[in-house]
């Protein structure tokens, strides 16, 4: 049994197709594969990401994807134009934070984005396909595997998966990094940037920074092994 997963995507559509690829030569076209979430914002095709997942999904590609916390932005945008994700220390508006990424995905969907709210809104409603607006609103915020338990930023420790925040699985940090509780089956997650992906004892970290020109992750998980795919084969990862 294996099971492979692709860390944080954030609009790097070649860089997404690329690590596919490595997961197909290691496991066939049919292999099953994991991704953490945040397909969109930073990189500069959102649309594309979400097309292609979108695609693979209604193909009956075995892909799940993950809800990360930028996937809730562009949805709750067209929604709910006013909504401020409470993760946000900021409390900045998705458009206005300077660091989110907002106008690289609105400009993969040809709107520009600095135009008046309104009329921002209204371009948004026009371009953006209902179809990409509610895969990113339905995607799941876990997925139980018997090799791994795959959420996008991490969970609360000591709370069962069941009663888990939506909040806490697509913005925790330190609470849950810091923990060194057993989670069970290995925790495999995104949200937080690394130089390269990490492997601890109770938890896998696969946001190796594609959002910020480093590559995108990709591995593969087996019983008591976990192996980073480059494009020269696995690459055996080591617990930090």
């Amino acid at each position: 049994m294996r099971l492979y997963a692709i860390g944080d995507i954030h609009g790097q559509l070649e860089l997404l197709k690329a690590a596919h690829r490595r997961i197909f030569d290691d496991g066939g076209p049919d292999a099953p594969i994991a991704h953490v979430g945040d397909l969109i914002d930073r990189g500069p095709d959102s649309r594309g990401v979400v097309d292609y997942l979108l695609r693979g999904r209604d193909a009956g590609r075995p892909w799940v994807v993950m809800r990360g916390n930028h996937d809730r932005f562009l949805p709750a945008f067209i929604d709910r134009p006013d909504w401020i994700d409470p993760g946000l220390s900021s409390r900045q508006h998705w458009v206005d934070h300077p660091g989110l990424g907002a106008a690289a995905t609105l400009q993969s969907y040809d709107i520009d984005p600095d135009q008046p709210r309104d009329a921002l809104l209204e371009a948004t409603r026009a371009a953006v396909p209902r179809a990409h607006a509610d895969f990113l609103a339905s995607l799941p915020l876990w997925f139980l595997h018997p090799l791994a338990l795959i959420v996008h930023a991490g969970v609360r420790p000591g709370i069962d998966l069941r009663d888990q925040a939506e909040d806490d699985l697509v913005w925790i940090r330190k609470p849950f990094l810091e923990s060194d509780a057993d989670f069970g089956p290995l925790l495999v997650h995104g949200h937080t940037a690394l130089e390269r992906p990490a492997l601890y004892r109770n938890r896998l970290n696969l946001d190796g920074g594609a959002a910020y020109g480093r590559p995108l992750s990709s591995v593969v998980i087996e019983d008591g092994a976990v192996h980073l795919l480059t494009d020269e084969g696995r690459v055996p990862m080591q617990e930090e």
